[in-house]
């Protein structure tokens, strides 16, 4: 594990993180994982409350390749890239094999329904136990408590959560030892394997250039957010390897 501007990350791996979530959620336990890209190493570095609750997280996986890069700079050479969007197909596949039930939360109602159409699709014996696409407002104690209940009866053991940055990893740790489930924020991988958003080409991804897919597909939406966050995630790294993590 090494500190990136300020935020935990492992150099972990597919198979690592599916085979430690599937150890968790056999014994019912509530833990948090998250996929981390520079837009959410920004928004940590940025905000210390986020900072502080990205810290609690039992997982902090290296989502973006200039987070791989990153760890091989700080002597990591073994580091990969662990994609959201990839681990929760890696991590559907092991909850078919092992008979986990799995759920879903977030998104639009027409992407969680694409969504499951999808997965059913390609793993017919998956057991889905839970799926809600939450209203855009601040819920209330009395709805909040009444959704842990219905996830917790429901027997969910895997559940992933997509309601984007930092939103999702604030939902996450707010719900640790709450929700009794392996909780993975996955961010875009919803409409992605729901196929109402389009990937960037896997060569793209590998060499750190899906930024450059995903601005073009969306440039209003993304523009502020990578203007603002690239070029000062370059300096801030290169600042920490000169002069060391802050404090």
């Amino acid at each position: 594990m090494s500190s990136i501007l300020g935020v935990n990350v492992v150099a972990s791996s597919y198979d690592e993180v599916t085979e430690q979530s599937l150890l968790w959620a056999q014994r019912c336990e509530s833990r948090t994982l998250v996929f981390a890209n520079v837009h959410v190493i920004m928004e940590a570095f940025d905000d210390a409350a986020y900072r502080s609750c990205l810290s609690q997280a039992d997982m902090v996986n290296p989502d973006g390749v200039p987070l791989v890069w990153a760890l091989k700079l700080m002597g990591m050479k073994h580091a990969s890239r662990v994609y959201g969007p990839d681990c929760t197909v890696a991590m559907l596949k092991k909850a078919v094999d092992h008979n986990v039930p799995v759920g879903f939360y977030g998104g639009s109602p027409e992407v969680l329904d694409a969504l499951q159409n999808i997965v059913r699709r390609d793993y017919p014996t998956i057991k889905i136990a839970f799926a809600m696409s939450p209203p855009f407002r601040k819920l209330t104690d009395e709805e909040d408590a009444a959704i842990v209940q219905q996830i917790a009866e429901s027997g969910t053991r895997i559940l992933f959560v997509g309601l984007g940055c930092p939103k999702q990893e604030r939902w996450i740790m707010e719900h640790a030892g709450r929700v009794p489930a392996v909780m993975y924020g996955v961010g875009a991988a919803f409409d992605f394997i729901a196929g109402t958003k389009l990937q960037a080409p896997r060569w793209m991804m590998r060499n750190g250039l899906e930024w450059i897919f995903r601005f073009c597909v969306e440039p209003r939406r993304l523009a502020r957010r990578y203007i603002k966050h690239n070029p000062r995630f370059v300096f801030l790294f290169a600042r920490q390897m000169i002069l060391g993590p802050r404090t």
